[in-house]
């Protein structure tokens, strides 16, 4: 039996394993196991040149509190050149439930592995994983226990994104609190987050559905998962943490080497698929606004890509295409936008005002302290760098800082808030910004018409880990409001200097040392 300590510091160089399969006649082989015919789960995982990581990522599998037994590793090597499938081997010879199958020749994207690993599986669950990330001890066992309790298709929990020196929490929709048997259209970014991270999925319920992944080289899971849900009649969530995505700086994959314009062709594709499904008009508007707004505006433009650029008539011409798509939609697509400045993006297209694109996306991305104004009738706004009619884009919430004071045993902060959801505003939180897990919950209070106090124990602010952290209302259960502030506070409590100060996009923090 392969020890931990073997697992990750096996140096084993033996090359590329045998090319001498016999291939079926869909062009893969697989290798032939004793393993158990009902596992509870089937893990999924394509790998392509993956010797470096893939040590750490089968062993997150098989150190599953669920117990391994119970699993069904299918690891699915899209004709690796290095030493991936010896590794592969490696454990297979070490655990019957590790089912290796090899393609004959690269597929060029983790649609096909991923397909052939949903019609090899055995178990009642389906997850997937990919070969540079990895699984949070019991992720299995937290899922797999939701969803046999709830009897759903479908569950998802936590991920987090680790960057070299930061821990951040990815999709907070998905996993902002335990939710059983709801209906998925009932969270409004449930659309946002498309990757195969952290969720699982009856085996069955992909095939009676024909859910299956398209073959492109980008958005294969977004079309995937967009069809998974649309089919959802209900759906489980849990603040578990399932899964960990490889963000380290050194790690390279083909979504790195796609051109703006190569995802954008993906995106349109897709596009076309929901138009073609024909759903119901609300859920369309739901799955069309995030393909619309966050891939052909916010990624096409609002990046400093579009900026740096000496051909934006090509981004031009790429979102003309986008706009065509729209001519048959019984909707104006622009109602659905989370950021009202996006509608005036469009309009200035339309009017062919490219100058002032440039000039409203010179806005978005270069000026950190947007001019921001309480109207006549009570709501927040933005000024935009043009005359009316595109003078002011709505703020959806703003929390703009009143005042505090320090008691012996609390630190009180009172906030205005404006805009269209007070009536939803939960909590406020404090997160620790290099790793987004350790996070604090109080209480606010609504003490006026927009005037809201929260009360912060200094013996917490304490207790805080010596770094800074961020300081945000919640709002919607997981929608973050920060709070516009341009005063400081310092004092010691603890033996410890707390340090409330003002970041450089006028938000509210504070610094522990």
């Amino acid at each position: 039996m392969l020890t931990f300590l073997t697992r990750i510091f096996s140096n084993r160089t033996a090359g590329v394993a045998d090319d001498s399969y016999t291939y079926n006649q869909e062009g893969y082989y697989i290798h032939p196991t004793n393993n158990r015919p009902d596992p509870k789960v089937s893990v999924i995982m394509p790998v392509y040149n993956a010797e470096k990581t893939l040590r750490k990522t089968i062993d997150s599998v098989i150190d599953q509190t669920i117990g391994f037994n119970e699993i069904e590793f299918l690891i699915i090597d899209d004709k690796s050149k290095d030493n991936s499938r010896s590794i592969i081997l490696d454990y297979a010879n070490e655990y019957s439930n590790i089912v290796p199958v090899f393609f004959k020749s690269n597929n060029g994207s983790p649609a096909k592995p991923r397909n052939v690993g949903i019609e090899l599986a055995k178990g009642t669950y389906t997850m997937f994983i990919d070969s540079d990330d990895w699984l949070s001890p019991d992720g299995i066992e937290a899922l797999y226990n939701l969803m046999e309790k709830t009897g759903d298709p479908y569950a998802i929990g936590r991920t987090i994104k680790v960057e070299d020196n930061k821990l951040v929490i990815t999709g907070e929709y998905n996993s902002c609190e335990y939710r059983e048997s709801i209906n998925p259209c009932s969270i409004p970014h449930i659309f946002q987050h498309l990757g195969p991270t952290a969720r699982m999925i009856r085996t069955q319920f992909l095939r009676d559905h024909n859910c299956r992944f398209p073959h492109m080289k980008f958005a294969e899971d977004k079309q995937f998962f967009i069809d998974v849900l649309t089919n959802c009649p209900s759906i489980s969530t849990t603040k578990d943490v399932i899964y960990y995505v490889n963000r380290f700086r050194d790690n390279k994959s083909l979504v790195g080497t796609t051109t703006i314009f190569e995802k954008t062709d993906t995106n349109l594709a897709v596009i076309r698929h929901v138009i073609k499904k024909e759903l119901p008009e609300e859920i369309e508007r739901m799955v069309l606004n995030r393909l619309y707004e966050f891939d052909c505006i916010t990624r096409l433009f609002n990046r400093h890509h579009f900026l740096r650029s000496l051909r934006k008539d090509i981004y031009y011409n790429k979102f003309a295409e986008v706009l065509e798509t729209t001519k048959g939609l019984r909707y104006d697509f622009t109602e659905n936008f989370f950021e009202p400045w996006h509608k005036v993006l469009v309009d200035l297209f339309k009017e062919k005002r490219f100058t002032d694109i440039v000039k409203l996306i010179e806005w978005s991305l270069k000026d950190t302290t947007k001019e921001m104004v309480i109207r006549e009738d009570g709501l927040p706004y933005y000024r935009l760098p043009f005359p009316e009619p595109y003078e002011w884009a709505r703020i959806n919430m703003l929390a703009v800082y009143k005042e505090h004071l320090k008691t012996d045993e609390h630190y009180i902060l009172r906030v205005n808030i404006y805009g269209d959801d007070l009536d939803k505003v939960n909590c406020f939180a404090i997160r620790q910004r290099d790793n987004e897990i350790n996070e604090n919950v109080l209480p606010i209070e609504q003490i006026g018409e927009k005037l809201f106090e929260v009360k912060i124990p200094l013996d917490l602010l304490a207790q805080l880990d010596t770094t800074s952290h961020t300081m945000f209302i919640r709002y919607y259960d997981y929608r973050k409001l920060h709070i516009k502030m341009n005063t400081r506070r310092i004092f010691e409590y603890g033996g410890k200097k707390i340090d409330f100060y003002t970041t450089i996009g006028d938000n509210f923090g504070v610094n522990v040392k």
